[in-house]
């Protein structure tokens, strides 16, 4: 009886310090974030064209224009209830074939896609060198910066899978003269 007694004892005994042991261990792990995946990956995009016509839109005769350095200033506004927190940054991109620059965020914590301006989200693209001329006849085209500065409002164009699309105004170069065989006459 008495080894009985012992062995009930010394069962009860091994099965709370299991217990304390599993639970001190589920308590002390780390445990993931809530909401780690939730923080969208933004990415921040615009385009670099001629305006050959110097009309200041896209016309049947402007081209996009790779090889162009463009800066890149943003501010995000963090959601904090406590603190006023903010990133901020400036990188420089350079257009790739297609005219278009992009700027990829990976995910951060507290940062939203804002829709509106009032959350304290923005950036801003400026020019900062044009392309080198491949020849002689191009030399003469597009040399002149006439759009050098988005404005700090972003369009943004999607909200799916995590990701944020911010859009900036495009921004142009133009021939020093305008071609009115190509374009036609600005006089009515």
């Amino acid at each position: 009886m008495a080894s009985a007694f012992f062995f009930f004892f010394f069962f009860f005994f091994v099965c709370c310090n299991l217990f304390f042991f599993l639970m001190f261990a589920v308590i002390s792990s780390p445990m993931p974030l809530q909401g780690h995946g939730t923080d969208p990956q933004i990415t921040v995009m615009g385009m670099v064209y001629c305006d050959i016509c110097s009309n200041n839109s896209f016309s049947t005769h402007s081209y996009f224009m790779p090889g162009v350095e463009v800066r890149i200033d943003c501010t995000f506004k963090a959601r904090s209830p406590k603190t006023a927190e903010q990133i901020e940054f400036s990188v420089n991109r350079t257009t790739n074939r297609f005219g278009i620059y992009r700027l990829e965020i990976p995910s951060v914590d507290g940062i939203e896609c804002a829709r509106e301006k009032e959350m304290g989200n923005f950036c801003r693209a400026s020019l900062l060198t044009q392309p080198q001329p491949k020849s002689q006849a191009s030399a003469s085209a597009c040399t002149l910066p006439a759009s050098t500065t988005t404005t700090e409002e972003v369009t943004v164009k999607s909200i799916t899978a995590n990701t944020c699309i911010y859009s900036l105004s495009a921004l142009t170069f133009r021939p020093s003269t305008r071609n009115d065989a190509l374009c036609g006459s600005t006089n009515h």
